[in-house]
This record gives C-alpha cells, sequence and structure tokens, in this order.
C-alpha cells in the first residue's frame, strides 16, 4: 500500500500545529539522551567548570521535585500549547464547581502512550484550566526518574537559570511537573489555605503499553496508596477521563506474558520508563511514523 502523503499546500496554522507536537514528541523520546550526552560532554571538555557547578546544583536543588517544583503562569500560556491543542484538537470538559479552599488529587485514566490529554489540560492553559477553575494550581505527577537527568530537569521545571534570563517574568518557573513520589504527593496535599491539584495518570508507564485504538485497559488494582494519602490529608479524590486518549498511536497486540512483554517490563523496572512499540504518521506522510494521529480528546472531571 503506497503512502498517503501531505499536500504541499496547507494552511500554515496546520503547519504550526504539526511542528508543535513534533517538538513535544521528540522532548520526551530524545531530549533527556540529549541533555545527558552534552552534560558528558561539557564535563571532557572545556566546559567543565561550568558543568562542576551545575553538578553542583543537581545536589542542592534535588528535594524541588518533591517540594511542588517550580511552575509559571508565564511557561504554561506560551502560545505553542495552543497549536498543540488545535491539533487534534483537545478539550476540557468541566462538570462541576470546586472549592478552591480544598485541595485535590486528580486521577486520571487512561494513560495512552505519552498522555496528550493530561499534559495540554493540566501543563498548560490551552484548554483554559485556569479560567474553568480559578483558584486552583495543578501539578503533574510523573516519574522521578526524568528529574534525575542533567539540563532536561531545568527544562521540565523551567528553573532559576532561565528565571535569570526572563525580566519582569514573577516566579519564572514550570509547567507544573513534579515527581509522583509518596512524599511529592505528601507534601502538595499538605499545603495549607488549598488551591494545590496533584494530577496523577494512575495506569502509569504499564498501562502505556496496552494502549491501542478501540482498546482501553485501565490498571487500577495496587495503584490506590494515592486514595490513602489524599484521605489522611483532607484531599477530595476527582476522577477524570481523557476520551480518545487510546486513538492517537497504534501498537501491536503483546499480551501480559507474551516475550516483548516480559522484555518491556524488565527494560521497565531497570529504568523506570517503558518502551511501548508505537507508530502512527510522519511529518509529511500519513501512514507511518511517531507523531500522533490527528484524534479528538475530551477530558472530563466528574
Amino acid at each position: 500500500m503506497p503512502l498517503r502523503f501531505a499536500p504541499l499546500r496547507l494552511p500554515l496554522r496546520r503547519r504550526l500545529q504539526t511542528a508543535a507536537v513534533l517538538q513535544w514528541v521528540c522532548t520526551f523520546l530524545g531530549l533527556g539522551q540529549l541533555c545527558v550526552l552534552l552534560f558528558v560532554l561539557a564535563l571532557r571538555g572545556s566546559l567543565w567548570l561550568p558543568a562542576l557547578l551545575y553538578a553542583g546544583w543537581l545536589w542542592a536543588d534535588r528535594d524541588t521535585p518533591n517540594r511542588g517544583g517550580r511552575r509559571s503562569a508565564w511557561v504554561r500560556s506560551w502560545p505553542v500549547w495552543n497549536y498543540f491543542r488545535d491539533y487534534f484538537p483537545i478539550s476540557l470538559v468541566k462538570t462541576a464547581d470546586l472549592d478552591p479552599r480544598r485541595n485535590y488529587v486528580f486521577g486520571c485514566h487512561p494513560h495512552g502512550v505519552l498522555a496528550a490529554g493530561a499534559f495540554a489540560n493540566f501543563c498548560t492553559e490551552a484548554t483554559a484550566f485556569g479560567a474553568k477553575f480559578p483558584g486552583l494550581r495543578p501539578h503533574v505527577l510523573t516519574l522521578p526518574c526524568w528529574f534525575r537527568l542533567p539540563l532536561l530537569r531545568e527544562y521540565f521545571m523551567a528553573g532559576v537559570f532561565a528565571r535569570a534570563l526572563i525580566s519582569g517574568c514573577p516566579r519564572f518557573g514550570g509547567a507544573g511537573l513534579v515527581s509522583s513520589s509518596r512524599s511529592s504527593l505528601r507534601f502538595l496535599l499538605s499545603r495549607p489555605g488549598g488551591g494545590h491539584v496533584a494530577v496523577i495518570v494512575l495506569g502509569g508507564p504499564p498501562e502505556a503499553l496496552d494502549a491501542r485504538p478501540g482498546a482501553c485497559t485501565m490498571r487500577v488494582l495496587g495503584r490506590k496508596g494515592f486514595v490513602r494519602i489524599g484521605l489522611e490529608h483532607g484531599a477530595s479524590l476527582v476522577p477524570v477521563f481523557s476520551f480518545g486518549e487510546n486513538e492517537l498511536f497504534r501498537q501491536g497486540a503483546h499480551p501480559p506474558g507474551s516475550g516483548l512483554r516480559r522484555l518491556q517490563l524488565r527494560l521497565q523496572r531497570l529504568f523506570g520508563v517503558t518502551f511501548p512499540l508505537f507508530h502512527a504518521r510522519g511529518v509529511f506522510q500519513y501512514d507511518f511514523g511517531l507523531l500522533p494521529f490527528r484524534r479528538p480528546i475530551h477530558t472530563v472531571g466528574e
């Protein structure tokens, strides 16, 4: 079957939407490795002193991902996220008002391959979370291993280095990404005054291995610790479901117990992340590549 190529003439907005999603995919698939390589090259080259000072900063700042991170309205409002939203498109459906004097745990399903819905709705203001839920500040909990990678952790949190370069930007920080450790969740839910939302994509990396069009396998058993922590701190639990999340990528059927699934789980235990073998479309053609399909995602909170 021949590849279906994209037309040469497309509106600029569609080009920008594709570019926004491409940089997002590349961030999760390759930016970590690139950052580690740059750090090692700096240590072995003429930039060894700045790299060594940065290593000291990593040690001094090691607890920040477990203590609320560094979030910023400026980063959350970057125009690139609007193009990201419109590519699919992604929408956030509000079904009830939430009291900003309380803290909350948003339990999200499904994870999908890359959790595009959770990212757009809770790491950015592309779907107007702040306007729909005034007084609430979402913090998306993600794997602790991301915050062990030099430079990438600063990009995820957009740390103090970026703050020094941008004048007039109050509390410059990240889009709300924090560690998914228990101490991180306890810190958020114990904040006085309320208004903090811990967003947990409950299925985690293992659920990504089951994400494929037309199927929805949710992993809940053995992942209820967040409920106990939420109850301990008097936080309200809000279930969230992203309809269409699993339609973005294709994966082969590799059921539990198969050789490939055992290998994937072994790699997850070793590196802390899963390696789903997914594909969708490309930049210039519609039949094969690592870009997600243009499928709508409707995220609903109950």
